[in-house]
């Protein structure tokens, strides 16, 4: 699926990934290919995904690796939708 996140700066990620998740208000969850579609409100917490999208150049920095080789970036606010394989996360 396809994996989008913009904050107020830039277009952080783009490309092809195997799975998102996302702190939710009521709790952490996961979107994997051919999800249902959604849109829900995020808090603060750490976006993780799976894959090899295009990172930014300059914001490299803001990402890491957790201990399953999943980035990570940590956010303080946003939304994200899911719909047709094409997640979009707009982060704080």
């Amino acid at each position: 699926m396809y994996l989008e996140i913009v904050s107020p700066e830039a277009s952080l990620v783009s490309g092809e990934v195997n799975s998102v998740t996302v702190p939710g208000v009521e709790g952490e969850f996961q979107m994997l290919n051919n999800h249902a579609p959604i849109v829900s409100i995020l808090e603060a917490g750490k976006v993780k995904f799976d894959g090899n999208p295009t990172i930014a150049e300059g914001f490299e920095k803001k990402f890491t690796k957790d201990d399953q080789g999943k980035w990570v970036l940590e956010i303080t606010s946003g939304t994200v939708e899911c719909n047709n394989n094409k997640v979009i996360v707009l982060a704080d």
